[in-house]
């Protein structure tokens, strides 16, 4: 198995500067990068704690103009080794996959999501070179 630890938590978010100042400001954080996905609509912000850029926090805002109090966490994601591998070892296991392609961003980053057994939105993320 590829999957090597937990990469990053995606948190939706109304307007992404207000949130990449707060995140910064506020908790400390050092915002690493902010870009539109590959669909034109979704903006995405990564942050991480200075020297400790294991665990991202990813803001995304423009997924959904509807953010309830709680459930504002959209998906945890997995670090991969070999993202197409991994997506066919998953989907020999029958689990439900909420993707049917893997999608690349800008950055040469590569996703895919499926689910987990109470409907959780879980990604398998392989880094790309500027991640």
């Amino acid at each position: 198995m590829a999957v090597k630890k937990i990469e990053h938590v995606g948190l939706m978010v109304k307007e992404i500067e207000r949130s990449v100042s707060f995140y910064t400001e506020t908790l400390g954080m050092k915002h690493q990068r902010t870009m539109t996905h590959t669909n034109g609509v979704i903006r995405l912000a990564f942050l991480a704690f200075p020297g400790a850029d294991e665990t991202v926090l990813e803001l995304i805002e423009g997924y959904s103009a509807e953010l309830p109090a709680e459930g504002k966490v959209h998906h945890i994601a997995f670090t991969v080794d070999g993202l197409d591998a991994e997506v066919e070892r998953i989907r020999s296991l029958e689990v439900p996959l909420r993707d049917s392609e893997i999608t690349t961003l800008p950055d040469g980053t590569r996703y895919f999501f499926f689910y987990g057994p109470d409907g959780e939105l879980l990604e398998l993320f392989e880094p790309g070179k500027m991640a």
